[in-house]
């Protein structure tokens, strides 16, 4: 009903950024919030940020100041600009959203920050 696709990850050395793109299948004005979550090996899966249709953001602590999160309603998309990244970043990142009574995630994509 919902399809989220991330893309924008790779490898990047500390210190440089990246912009990751969430393409949602639906109007993102009727969805309240979507969010950025992120995965590390042997980790739990863990909030990064999120943005709510009336444009209010949230971040987590170690990414303040470093990620921003936007969105563009004219083309169904949410981005989230990674600035200074650091190894410790290094993770699956993965958007969500909920519409209706369900929850829909993306498939994931890759961010490797080296040292």
């Amino acid at each position: 009903q919902v399809q989220l696709v991330e893309s924008g990850g790779g490898l990047v050395q500390a210190g440089g950024s990246l912009r990751l793109s969430c393409a949602v299948s639906q109007t993102i004005f009727s969805i309240n919030a979507i969010n950025w979550y992120r995965q590390a090996p042997g980790k739990q899966r863990e909030l990064v940020a999120g943005i709510t249709s009336g444009g209010s953001t949230n971040y987590a602590d170690s990414v303040k100041d470093r990620f921003t999160i936007s969105r563009d309603n004219a083309k169904n998309t949410v981005y989230l600009q990674m600035n200074s990244l650091k190894p410790e970043d290094t993770a699956v990142y993965y958007c969500k959203c909920r519409y209706g009574l369900y929850d829909y995630w993306g498939q994931g994509t890759q961010v490797t920050v080296s040292s």
